[in-house]
């Protein structure tokens, strides 16, 4: 096997630094995400010819890699050739089995981040704000088109269960009922100036941009909220199992190897789902025992559920909270980790317009390389559920050394490819944050035994999302069948059960990918410990798992075993 750079190498290397720079021009708010300026007058196109274009690209793609000979790659280019290949499987399959005819589903939409758009891209001078404002412009026609495929998903059958689509429609409403152009958020760009901005520049922009808002914006969003109101939510379908979509069981296994990267079936995930319950229940009635609750579990969680002392009065004390925790984990990472990132994270609360329907916390990347930060959500909506013993599990999963180390490291790797340094592959990501939950353990974060209940709890609602996707998705389990088991197994809320269980229902096979990956990485990290005794390194171990990015975990397992096999020869 070469050890050097090669004829293929350099092969491979062309034709993904093509697909690359061309994917940015398809994606322009991905372009603009990594830094890249060039497209920030645009959005997406979605209509059927470019959607066409994309597969027929992406197929041609797939046939230059597969004539790549890899037997002549280095270790080094195969790594970033098994990726970049998982990336197209990716990309091929979401149009292929039609999961592209669904844009949006009960925790996010293609329209959601319209309103954050003047915080993702640079606004220094005034030809940023034109840019800007030639992208508010592409609205209305953006729109459009998605109005166009979801027409096309409701024709061909596939759309988001009807069930879980109530409500959602909020982010459109808090902007279509504005009249005011000055009083949404696209206005904020044009309230103040930074220095960049010419003075004399200034009142044009505003009037222009008060324009574009009034006359394309606001009309582009009462479109789309009146289509989804009066055709769209009424047409959706009212089954919840992706086995009952066309050609359903094909999909829900599309679903299955995209968000595991692995070749497993429904049925295997399910039964290991069970085997991983009834491991997590057996903890748990420990720690219950440490706590000094003498009743059943039952009533265990009913006390968690309910009693005041669990829960923040205010939102300023659960994010306060939470805040504490987050930099309380920073001072112990060198003790477990060798490299840390550069770029910091902040603490914030989720958006008020999404966050009655949004999960308990989540992790919002950077929206550019350089000068902006990470953020780690936390949902102050419904503060008589979200409960205090979770939050050192939740901080550990969406802030350090979960979801922000991994991210930002991945993203200053500099000696790999772009098409690496931005993506996430979510058993890996996933996987990560959930192992990053149980470490906790390991460096003291967990302080009270309802800390720890509150891990476990965390760790069985992973558990159980393994049985529940699967029931809901291949055993047709109905919405009442996967709450009420959530809430028999879990420490969770009741609104966030339901919050989550509409969260399945309507993202096929998502879920699966947290503890799919948590099981590998923790397998792996078992099979470095007994190679290695008294040799093995827990910072070497994590630097080697954060240092390769986000791989399918196929590819994390041959780099392990290399990692080992290194250290064994040292």
């Amino acid at each position: 096997m070469t050890t050097h750079a090669t004829a293929a190498d350099a092969r491979f290397a062309q034709l993904a630094a093509d697909e690359w720079a061309w994917r940015l021009g398809q994606f322009p708010q991905l372009a603009t995400s990594v830094g890249d300026a060039s497209h920030d007058d645009r959005l997406e196109q979605v209509d059927a010819g470019s959607r066409a274009a994309r597969l027929a690209r992406w197929r041609d793609t797939r046939a230059a890699l597969a004539a790549i000979p890899v037997d002549e790659m280095s270790p080094a280019a195969r790594i970033d050739r098994a990726v970049f290949e998982n990336q197209l499987h990716g990309f091929i399959a979401a149009i292929e089995s039609h999961a592209d005819l669904m844009p949006l589903n009960s925790d996010s939409s293609f329209y959601g981040p319209l309103v954050d758009l003047c915080d993702a891209q640079p606004l220094h001078d005034a030809a940023d704000h034109r840019r800007f404002l030639a992208r508010l412009a592409d609205i209305p026609r953006f729109m459009r088109e998605h109005i166009a495929l979801m027409r096309e998903g409701l024709a061909a059958g596939f759309t988001v269960p009807q069930i879980v689509l109530e409500g959602r429609d909020q982010p459109l409403v808090a902007i279509a009922q504005l009249t005011d152009a000055t009083a949404t958020p696209f206005w904020r760009p044009f309230a103040t100036f930074p220095v960049g901005v010419p003075v004399e520049a200034r009142s044009a922009l505003q009037d222009e941009a008060r324009a574009v808002i009034a006359d394309q914006v606001l009309p582009a969003y009462r479109e789309l909220l009146a289509f989804m109101r009066e055709t769209y939510v009424p047409g959706a379908r009212r089954t919840t199992a992706a086995c009952d979509l066309p050609d359903g069981d094909a999909f829900y296994a599309a679903q299955i190897r995209h968000y595991t990267t692995l070749p497993l079936t429904a049925d295997e995930i399910h039964q290991r789902g069970l085997q991983e319950v009834a491991r997590i229940l057996a903890e748990m009635h420990e720690v219950k025992r440490q706590a000094g609750f003498d009743g059943e579990l039952p009533a265990f969680l009913q006390f968690l559920r309910t009693d005041p002392q669990f829960y923040a009065r205010t939102p300023h004390e659960l994010l306060a909270h939470a805040s504490w925790i987050a930099k309380r984990v920073d001072g112990l990472l060198p003790k477990f980790f060798g490299v840390l990132p550069r770029q910091p994270y902040g603490v914030a609360p989720v958006p008020e317009d999404i966050a009655p329907f949004y999960t308990t916390g989540r992790y919002v990347l950077a929206p550019q390389p350089i000068g902006f930060a990470g953020m780690y959500w936390v949902n102050t909506h419904a503060l008589e559920s979200r409960a205090l013993y979770t939050l050192p599990a939740l901080t550990l999963h969406e802030a350090v050394p979960g979801h922000h180390l991994q991210i930002a490291l991945a993203a200053e790797l500099d000696g790999q490819p772009a098409f690496r340094r931005h993506s996430f592959v979510d058993a890996y990501g996933e996987g990560w944050a959930l192992y990053a939950e149980h470490l906790g353990d390991e460096m003291g974060v967990y302080l009270t035994p309802y800390e720890q209940f509150g891990r476990l709890t965390y760790e069985m609602w992973r558990a159980a999302r393994l049985v529940v996707d699967t029931g809901l998705h291949a055993k047709r389990w109905s919405r009442e069948d996967a709450r009420a088991y959530l809430l028999a197994h879990t420490a969770l809320s009741e609104h966030e059960v339901a919050t989550e269980v509409d969260r399945y229902i309507s993202w096929p096979g998502q879920a699966l990918s947290y503890k799919i990956g948590e099981i590998r990485i923790r397998e792996l990290r078992a099979r470095a410990e007994g190679a290695l005794g008294a040799r093995f390194d827990l910072r070497a171990f994590h630097d080697a798992v954060l240092g390769l990015g986000s791989v399918p975990l196929g590819i994390l397992e041959q780099q392990v075993d290399a990692w080992i096999a290194s250290r064994l020869a040292a």
